[in-house]
């Protein structure tokens, strides 16, 4: 509204003119063209009003579903405009008889890493089987009195983020169970660009389980098929997986993600920040979980006031999302990135490892700095990148080791592709 009134006010200045020039009708005309082809209107922060999610393309995927039992793979995300997708489907008669749960559970409220239980859901009765913990993988039993599996989970785009090893698991049981799959896809919001280094097969773990960088590039539905098309899961070949693609984006467009996928991620400069700051989570060094700001700033107590300028200080306490967050009730100093710059911040299209490897080094804690788990390697899919931290490798060095690996990653993603690459 905004471009549109400097415009019109142009146009109303000279339509106000005192010059009774009988013409000026085509002299106002001739004028907003000249204006309109030389101001730029300024696009839209985000495009979600044009999106339209896979779970809303309702004809594209309900008449498989009439007659059968359905199994949904879902949580709070799992929204049609208003209305979840399990709700819009028990309205429209579907039947639902079996909701599964990835981390965080069916309502987005557990902790990361909190063990989510079966259960009930509230509101609609339906039987809720947890896939984090000991079960991350349905069992036979699990879908014997199911036909077709829906999975509609809003991803955010980093190999460490569990809902595509979620999807991982739920794929080959389906494969293995003969039960057809359909992804409801949505826009990745950190769909901009690829980044990080590529995951080792020894490293692989429930935070990473296939040979893809850290920042992948892909949409749910695109990650899917390469699962699929790589033969990342048993009995791949089998899979009847369908991907429902979204309307109104594709890689260049930005999407502002309507609920906080997790507890922790609750904003778009969380979500841009995620692929970097997540590193720190196999450090001593916190990541504000515990605080208003997860994922929005980083901090250590060893971290003095005096080491630099303008220091943001934090003290870690329990809350809806960490229930016991690392160094909790400690002074924890370091910066503040919540305010950050929303175009900056997606901007950058890489993993910054500047923040990591200045921290290592200002708070000289050696080999103490990393987690004794190696979390870090999970992290990172290898082993190098903690050593070379602690060899002061440059951030140039280090990037450099990645890019083989990650131009051959960028060749195989094209094919799986739904949507128009970045430029």
């Amino acid at each position: 509204m905004k471009y549109f009134s400097l415009i019109t006010i142009a146009i109303m200045g000279l339509s106000c003119s005192s010059n009774p020039d009988v013409n000026s009708g085509n002299e106002l005309s001739e004028a907003q063209s000249i204006i309109e082809d030389s101001v730029e209107v300024e696009k839209p922060l985000f495009c979600n009003d044009l999106v339209q999610v896979g779970a809303a393309k309702f004809d594209e995927y309900i008449n498989q579903l009439v007659g059968n039992k359905v199994g949904v793979v879902g949580n709070q995300s799992s929204m049609v405009g208003t209305s979840h997708l399990v709700d819009t489907l028990l309205a429209q008669n579907i039947n639902v008889v079996k909701v599964f749960s990835p981390e965080h559970g069916f309502r987005g409220k557990a902790d990361a890493g909190e063990k989510v239980h079966d259960g009930i859901d509230s509101e609609t009765g339906l039987p809720i089987v947890s896939l984090y913990g000991s079960n991350k993988k349905p069992k036979d039993e699990q879908l014997a009195d199911i036909d077709i599996l829906l999975f509609d989970i809003q991803d955010v785009g980093a190999r460490f983020y569990t809902y595509i090893s979620t999807l991982n698991y739920v794929m080959e049981a389906a494969a293995e169970n003969g039960k057809k799959i359909i992804v409801l896809d949505r826009p990745n919001p950190n769909g901009h660009y690829v980044d990080g280094p590529i995951l080792e097969s020894k490293h692989s773990s429930f935070i990473g389980m296939n040979p893809v960088p850290v920042v992948h590039g892909m949409t749910i539905g695109e990650y899917a098929k390469m699962i699929k098309g790589e033969g990342w899961i048993n009995e791949a070949a089998n899979l009847d997986l369908e991907v429902i693609a979204c309307d109104g984006w594709d890689h260049n467009e930005f999407y502002e993600l309507p609920i906080a996928p997790s507890p922790n991620l609750p904003n778009m400069q969380s979500v841009y920040l995620y692929p970097t700051l997540c590193f720190f989570e196999g450090t001593e060094v916190s990541i504000g979980r515990g605080t208003d700001i997860p994922f929005q700033c980083v901090g250590h107590p060893k971290m003095e006031v005096d080491v630099l300028e303008d220091l943001y200080s934090f003290k870690p306490a329990p809350n809806e999302g960490a229930k016991k967050p690392k160094l909790e009730g400690e002074t924890c100093y370091g910066y503040d990135f919540s305010q950050d710059d929303i175009k900056e911040l997606r901007e950058k299209k890489k993993v910054d490892l500047s923040i990591l490897k200045e921290f290592y080094e200002r708070l000289e804690m050696g080999d103490s700095f990393f987690l004794k788990n190696n979390f870090i390697d999970l992290l990172a899919g290898n082993a190098r990148l903690k050593e070379e931290i602690k060899g002061g490798n440059s951030i140039e060095e280090i990037r450099k080791g990645w890019e083989p690996a990650l131009s051959e990653f960028k060749e195989m993603r094209k094919q799986y592709l739904l949507y128009t690459d970045f430029n």
